[in-house]
């Protein structure tokens, strides 16, 4: 059994460099970058300790966010510990590569500071650039702090060799990757003993040849995808171990759900990410200084979606709202995490009154007054419309 490690540093670092502390320590091989705002800062140090010889990685210049992806896809079907990094655009623009690095089942790891994406032109945050690649077959989490980025991308490595499956690492772009913290700093001899290098079943070797993204027929095409899909079935449990394992070795653990204040809570704000999460937890203190049992139900694994532990924090509640930072148009509700809640509880019969808030779109500010409105809300009765707020009508 792992024992915590004694030695500890502190450091006061954006979430942009704890990703790279963490890419660093993780002692990766191959690293493929296009610049883009907000993510450019992660690999502009990625690139300071490859040049200072801290890290013995090869680091590839490409004209294109999809070159990026293609270039980590080739080389981690060769063997290589691979990272890359973008936002908004730029993961548009690889989108194609994602479906090609989950179908291949490459244990990529990527980190997304989550940004608006275009028309019109936003540099500002909200998660509509990662929730475009909610259902490409790659496992999602979403951090709430610099310190959890820092801890979740090393065990993004450890779930994503394991699942085989790649792994991207999302949090609030500019309210997180350009916000100081204090970030603790594992041992990087530790981190590697974490991260042991065990053997691929397969990859791309002149002396084994394999055969990897040939075209597949009518015949097989369908048993592909649905290893994919009990791939990520196994990932949703494989998570819930890696982040058990951490906990022992770093003394730093999140769970997959993270929930503030619910023991007793009659209602509920489920959402996700760092500005959402620490407004709401405000919110619900001061609903319960004013007379409201209320708390909150943060995702920090998205994809596999965790049913199950979503279905235990809510069970007690008296009604719920779940909180989007991005909009899906044209559905019956406009919020993608707010259909994988209504979905959850359709289909396991918890029937509780759930309203769809959206804000925060292209980092409108969400306010802890408009967060504890929520809760009035809930507490006046169920209401079936999706909720716009902070939105100018």
């Amino acid at each position: 059994m792992m024992q915590i490690q004694k030695t500890r540093k502190i450091e006061a670092l954006t979430s942009n460099y704890a990703v790279a502390y963490a890419v660093k320590a993780a002692d990766v091989d191959v690293i493929a970058v296009y610049p883009i705002t907000p993510q450019t800062t992660i690999v502009e140090k990625l690139s300071e300790f490859v040049a200072n010889g801290e890290l013995n990685a090869e680091l590839i210049h490409v004209e294109s966010e999809h070159s990026a992806l293609s270039a980590v896809v080739g080389a981690s079907a060769a063997g290589a510990r691979v990272f890359t990094a973008t936002s908004s655009q730029g993961l548009e623009l690889a989108h194609e590569v994602l479906h090609i690095a989950s179908g291949m089942r490459l244990p990529i790891v990527m980190a997304v500071p989550t940004r608006a994406v275009s028309a019109p032109i936003s540099i500002h945050n909200d998660y509509g650039d990662v929730m475009n690649a909610r259902d490409v077959g790659w496992v999602i989490y979403i951090a709430a702090s610099a310190q959890e980025v820092y801890d979740t991308v090393i065990q993004a490595y450890r779930l994503a060799e394991r699942a085989l499956l790649p792994v991207i690492v999302a949090y609030d772009g500019f309210l997180m990757s350009h916000t100081v913290e204090p970030v603790e700093l594992n041992d990087e001899e530790e981190v590697r003993k974490f991260l042991p290098r065990t053997p691929r079943p397969y990859t791309l070797n002149p002396r084994r040849p394999v055969t990897m993204g040939p075209l597949a027929s009518p015949d097989w095409y369908y048993e592909f995808k649905y290893q994919q899909v009990l791939a990520l079935q196994e990932a949703y449990k494989i998570a819930k171990d890696v982040d058990a394992e951490y906990s022992r070795a770093f003394g730093r653990g999140y769970g997959v759900v993270e929930a503030y204040r619910m023991e007793d809570a009659d209602y509920a704000i489920v959402t996700y990410g760092g500005a959402a999460y620490g407004n709401a937890k405000a919110a619900a203190d001061l609903a319960r200084e004013r007379g409201i049992a209320a708390g909150v139900v943060r995702i920090r694994l998205y994809r596999p979606f965790p049913t199950a532990d979503v279905l235990k924090a809510i069970s007690g509640v008296k009604a719920l709202a779940v909180l989007d930072r991005a909009i899906m148009f044209g559905g019956p509700a406009e919020g993608p995490l707010y259909r994988d809640v209504a979905t959850a509880m359709y289909m396991s019969g918890l029937d509780k009154p759930a309203v769809n808030v959206i804000h925060g779109i292209g980092q409108r500010t969400m306010y802890v007054e408009d967060l504890y409105k929520i809760y009035t809300m809930l507490r006046e009765g169920p209401r079936k419309e999706v909720v716009f707020m902070g939105v100018r009508i």
